[in-house]
């Protein structure tokens, strides 16, 4: 799609934050300097020191071709994109997921 770039980080909760962009939607949790992404490519970590731009970030679940060892057997176009819509729907209902287990959360400690 060209040089078009698309970004949103929407932070649901402290902590929490659902990041959604042109290649899909994630969601991240933890804070400044120790955050997990979880989103179609696997999972994402990352820690480093906040201020300083130094950072460390590993992957799982995600090949990137030349340097991955791991060869895999490519799959019919139309199974990668169901493929792709199942990771992304299964993303959404994650953060919805979490969003109500937080309203929930709150609503009690507020009727109470």
């Amino acid at each position: 799609m060209g040089n078009f770039r698309f970004y949103r980080r929407l932070h649901l909760f402290p902590g929490l934050s659902l990041n959604l962009s042109k290649s899909g939607p994630s969601v991240t949790v933890g804070m400044r300097g120790a955050h997990l992404t979880f989103g179609r490519h696997g999972i994402r970590r990352t820690v480093g020191i906040p201020g300083t731009g130094i950072y460390y970030t590993s992957r799982s679940g995600y090949h990137s071709g030349y340097h991955s060892a791991h060869i895999e057997t490519p799959i019919d176009p139309h199974s990668q994109v169901r493929a792709n819509a199942v990771a992304t729907l299964a993303v959404l209902a994650f953060a919805l997921f979490i969003v109500l287990a937080i309203g929930i959360i709150i609503g009690s400690a507020i009727s109470h």
